[in-house]
């Protein structure tokens, strides 16, 4: 692997200063990144502090005269002694390397700054280990790479190919969700995807089958736990995938371990890792350095499934339920983009979603920030007999990528807690009072001609 040329910090420190004073463009996209405390020379220091302020006070950048101006004594005296040095400095730059080089600087300086600032806590006693990991977090994540963005107008042609593209997406393992969500899950990330429902309505049944279902497309799926432990978890999947009852497992090993290898077999491609964590005990910034390990050792996620949002922690302590959970959908959506891989995961409704069919955004428990954020957000509900009947309802409340305000029905099979397309999927469901009748008088017919005969 090419290594990159070690700097000379100390002297880069003219280069930017040069650059600060000289360049606006250059000054306005490092001035978020940069701290005048990351110069070691008192007079870059100095000088770039009057920079920040000039820019603070009058959002923008100054010229030299307005700078001038803008400076008192010992500032303007800095300012000559750093212009001065200038004379051994090769005027011309490449504003790609120019901008490579200016991140190195920024993230070896700000690396240390947390370092010293952390042994400082530590000397303290006062530690906070999130805090510190996401510090240097997001050090680590700086960037000053820049792009124009799409040009709209100078590229239609580019833009028509697009529209001929057809997106990879992974399958839901349902036809009806599939046609109203683009085709499935957007394989390439950047979404987030949240089913809700009130407390044991099924959020984890849905969870479990949706990471089975991808499991099946010879996909890779890790499995966040922060409810079940990985064994129970891991019992859920056995009986979704051997059809063997859950609580019947442990008699059946001989056929479950058959099944479990003829499926082996049959999805060479598939990994399933289920990582428990005990609630309230992690982060997304966490949560994002246990995946990068994971990837490190070779295995890359196609879908983070992720049960669920309520259960993680803020990175910020001292938040309140909506300022908490409206960050870690943020943070959590944005793992959507590091890994580049769709991530699905489930949240709690409040109190006035019981007992509610097809339950709105509005009933989203603790913060609207999430239902804000979420790029598709599905309701899950069960009314009177749905479980006589072995189906539970699905809605989709939000959707970025197609239609909302539509609902189904899946089957549903309690003791191996499967879920599956009924026959009429292709219908869109408005009320199943009719429904529930029907099959009810469908029973009653059958009944009486039993009687009959």
């Amino acid at each position: 692997m090419k290594k990159d040329i070690q700097l000379d910090f100390e002297f880069y420190e003219k280069i930017i200063i040069y650059n600060s004073l000289l360049d606006s463009e250059y000054l306005e996209s490092i001035l978020d990144h940069v701290k005048p405390s990351f110069f070691k020379n008192e007079d870059i220091k100095i000088v770039f502090g009057g920079l920040c302020e000039y820019y603070s006070s009058f959002n923008k950048v100054p010229n030299l005269t307005e700078f001038k101006a803008h400076l008192n004594l010992d500032q303007k005296k800095s300012l000559k002694n750093v212009a001065l040095s200038f004379s051994d400095l090769d005027k011309t730059f490449d504003k790609e390397v120019l901008l490579k080089n200016t991140e190195r600087f920024i993230k070896e300086r700000a690396v240390l700054e947390t370092v010293i600032k952390t042994s400082i806590e530590a000397q303290s006693g006062n530690i906070d280990s999130q805090k510190i990991l996401a510090d240097f977090e997001k050090v680590c994540n700086i960037s000053l790479i820049q792009t124009n963005g799409f040009d709209y107008l100078e590229n239609i042609d580019q833009h028509c190919e697009d529209l001929q593209k057809v997106f990879k997406t992974i399958s839901t393992g349902w036809k009806w969700l599939d046609e109203r969500i683009g085709g499935g899950f957007q394989s390439s990330g950047r979404a987030l995807y949240v089913f809700y429902g009130v407390t044991n309505v099924g959020k984890s049944i849905f969870l479990g089958n949706i990471a089975t279902n991808i499991l099946s497309q010879d996909k890779t799926v890790v499995l966040i736990s922060l409810e079940m432990s990985e064994q129970i978890y891991a019992k859920r999947i056995s009986a979704q995938l051997s059809q063997i009852a859950m609580n019947e497992l442990h008699i059946h090993i001989d056929p479950l371990k058959n099944e479990l290898l003829k499926y082996k077999n049959n999805h060479k491609n598939a990994k399933l890792i289920i990582k428990e964590f005990p609630p309230k005990s992690v982060s997304p910034v966490q949560i994002k350095t246990y995946i990068n390990k994971l990837v490190k050792m070779g295995i890359k996620p196609d879908a983070i499934v992720l049960d669920y949002l309520n259960l993680m922690s803020p990175v910020d302590k001292g938040l309140n339920s909506y300022e908490g959970i409206k960050q870690i959908t943020e943070l959590v959506r944005a793992m959507s983009y590091c890994f580049e891989c769709p991530v699905i995961t489930a949240t709690q409704t409040n109190r006035s979603a019981y007992n509610e069919a097809n339950p709105g955004l509005e009933t989203t428990s603790e913060s609207m920030g999430l239902a804000h954020t979420a790029d598709a957000q599905f309701s899950i509900w069960s009314e009177q007999e749905d479980i006589e009947l072995g189906i539970i309802h699905l809605g989709i409340t939000k959707n970025r990528f197609g239609p909302r305000d539509c609902h189904t029905v899946l089957e549903i099979d309690y003791p191996t807690l499967s879920l599956k397309d009924p026959d009429n999927t292709s219908k869109n469901y408005i009320s199943h009072s009719s429904e529930r009748k029907s099959v009810s008088n469908t029973l009653q017919m059958l009944e009486n001609l039993n009687e009959e005969e």
